[in-house]
């Protein structure tokens, strides 16, 4: 399951990616698009969960943190 959020001028995207174990991998891309250039950033398994909804809650948060330190 996939979505996406606009927060403070970037795109938050996380994904939560059903491993071989069972877990979900907590992923999340960040993209900052500007007129002259397009910034993307990729985080891979920031942690894992049992549930997917989990997973997804957490990249979501950790997005949000990240995006408000680059300001």
């Amino acid at each position: 399951m996939n979505s996406h959020i606009r927060y403070k001028g970037y795109e938050v995207a996380p994904a939560a990616q059903r491993l071989p174990n069972g877990l979900f991998a907590a992923n999340l891309t960040i993209e900052k698009a500007s007129a002259s250039r397009s910034q993307a950033y990729c985080f891979d398994a920031l942690d894992y969960f049992f549930d997917e909804e989990h997973a997804l809650d957490y990249a979501f948060r950790w997005g949000r943190m990240w995006v408000d330190n680059q300001q």
